[in-house]
C-alpha cells in the first residue's frame, strides 16, 4: 500500500470556492417557501445509513428556481451529501437523474464537490459509507442537545486513497454488486405489483354479489405478543427470533428472514402467543399501523404487532394482499390519544367477503410461483449484500487488491 496516500476530505475537494458548503439557515428554507414543483430539496429522508443506498431520489419538497438561486446551496451529479444534524453518519452521492439536473441541500445537510483528478466520487462514497467511517463521523459529534457535525469536522475526515485506476476498479466491484442488488429489488417490486393486480381483479373488480360477508376473526387466527423484561439478561441474546415493528421500519420486501434481537427459552416463556410458525403474516398495529411482512422464520412478537395465523380459510398469501389493499380501512379502525393503534378485537371485526374456496385455491396456485421468485430474489439480495459488506472494508484497507 505504499502508493496509497493519507489525506483529509478537505484536501480532495474541488479547488473552487464553495466546494464544501453547509445548508442555509432554517428560516430561509422553511415550509412557507415550498412550491408544488421546482427545484428539489435534499433532506435526511433522501439519505441512508445502509451501504449501497446511494441516494433516495424521491420524497422531495420543492422551492422555486428564484429562491434556489438566492440560497445558492446547489448540489449536482457526483457531489457527496452528509447529514449535518440529527442522524449523522448518513451519506449519499448524487448519481444523476433524468428529471432533476440539480438540487438544493436543506439546512441539515452538508455538500462536498470533489476533485475527480484526485479522487473518484464513487470511491469516496463507499469510503464514507463504510461502517468504520460511519462510526468515525458519529464519534465526531459536536452537538449538545442533538447530534451535530460542522464543516470543520467534515473537512478533517481522513481518507487513504490509492491511485485513480485502482479507485475506479474498487468502486466498480462494489457498484456492480449494488447494481445487481438494485435490479433484484426492482424486479421484486414488479412481481409484487403483478400479484397485487391479480388480487384486485379477482377479489375486488370481479367480486360476485353472491359472496357472503363475514368477519376476519371467523376465517383467521389472530395473536398478540409482548416484550420480555429488558432488565432480565436471562431472557435475551438467545437463539429464538423475536421481532418488533422496528424490524420492518426499513424493510422493503414481503418476507422477513431475520430480526434485530433474539430471546432465550426463558424469554419465550414470557410471551403468551409463544413461537409463531413460518408463514405468519405480521401487521404492525401501532406507531405506525401498516408495516406488513410474511415471516420466513419461526419467531415471537412484541406488543406492536397483530400476528395473523392462516389456519382456517384464507392463506397467508391472500391475507398479505388483503391487508395491503385494505390498509386504509385497517388504519381507520384504529384509535388512541397518544398514537394511533388498532386492537386485536377491532381487527377481528373487520368485514371481509368470503369467496368460494375453489377461487381462493386458484388464486394461491397462480400467485405462489410469483412469491417464490420474490423469495428467491430476497435470498440472492441477502447473499450479495453479505458479500459486498465483507468486501468493502477489505478493499478499502488494501487487504484485498483488485486487478487494474
Amino acid at each position: 500500500m505504499t502508493e496509497w496516500k493519507k489525506c483529509k476530505l478537505g484536501d480532495v475537494a474541488a479547488s473552487y470556492k464553495g466546494s464544501i458548503i453547509s445548508g442555509p439557515f432554517g428560516s430561509n428554507i422553511s415550509s412557507k417557501f415550498f412550491v408544488f414543483d421546482g427545484i428539489p430539496v435534499i433532506r435526511g429522508n433522501n439519505l441512508s445509513l445502509s451501504i449501497g443506498i446511494k441516494f433516495i431520489d424521491k420524497g422531495f419538497v420543492f422551492i422555486s428556481k428564484e429562491k434556489a438561486n438566492e440560497l445558492g446551496t446547489w448540489a449536482r451529479k457526483n457531489d457527496l451529501i452528509f447529514t449535518a444534524a440529527g442522524t449523522i453518519g448518513q451519506v449519499g452521492i448524487l448519481t444523476g437523474n433524468e428529471k432533476y439536473e440539480c438540487y438544493i441541500i436543506s439546512n441539515k445537510q452538508l455538500r462536498v464537490s470533489l476533485n475527480d483528478k484526485l479522487i473518484q466520487p464513487l470511491f469516496a462514497y463507499y469510503w464514507f459509507a463504510s461502517p468504520i467511517m460511519r462510526e468515525r463521523i458519529i464519534s465526531s459529534d459536536t452537538g449538545s442537545t442533538i447530534p451535530l457535525i460542522n464543516l470543520s469536522v467534515l473537512k478533517s475526515l481522513p481518507l487513504v486513497i490509492p491511485p485513480i485506476p485502482e479507485q475506479k476498479a474498487i468502486a466498480s466491484v462494489l457498484s456492480c454488486l449494488d447494481d445487481k442488488i438494485d435490479f433484484l429489488h426492482r424486479q421484486n417490486k414488479t412481481l409484487e405489483a403483478m400479484a397485487e393486480t391479480l388480487f384486485r381483479q379477482w377479489f375486488v373488480e370481479e367480486a360476485d354479489e353472491s359472496w357472503v360477508e363475514g368477519e376476519l376473526g371467523d376465517v383467521i387466527t389472530i395473536k398478540g405478543g409482548t416484550t420480555p423484561s429488558t432488565k432480565e439478561p436471562d431472557f435475551w441474546d438467545g437463539d429464538i427470533y423475536w421481532t418488533s415493528p422496528r424490524d420492518l421500519s426499513n424493510h422493503n420486501a414481503i418476507f422477513l428472514f431475520n430480526t434485530e434481537r433474539k430471546i432465550t427459552q426463558k424469554g419465550l416463556a414470557q410471551i403468551g402467543s409463544g413461537l409463531l410458525p413460518i408463514g405468519t403474516v405480521l401487521l404492525s398495529s401501532r406507531a405506525p399501523i401498516g408495516y406488513l411482512a410474511i415471516s420466513n422464520i419461526p419467531l415471537a412478537i412484541n406488543q406492536g404487532y397483530i400476528a395473523i395465523i392462516c389456519n382456517k380459510i384464507f392463506s397467508n398469501i391472500f391475507m398479505y394482499f388483503w391487508c395491503k389493499f385494505n390498509m386504509e380501512e385497517i388504519e381507520n379502525a384504529g384509535n388512541g390519544s397518544v398514537f394511533q393503534e388498532i386492537s386485536k378485537s377491532n381487527f377481528k371485526t373487520l368485514k371481509v367477503l368470503l369467496p368460494p374456496v375453489a377461487i381462493l385455491n386458484k388464486f394461491d396456485n397462480r400467485v405462489t410461483p410469483i412469491l417464490e421468485k420474490i423469495k428467491l430474489n430476497q435470498h440472492q439480495i441477502r447473499t450479495l449484500e453479505k458479500l459486498r459488506d465483507t468486501l468493502l472494508p477489505k478493499l478499502m484497507s488494501g487487504e484485498i487488491r483488485v486487478e487494474v
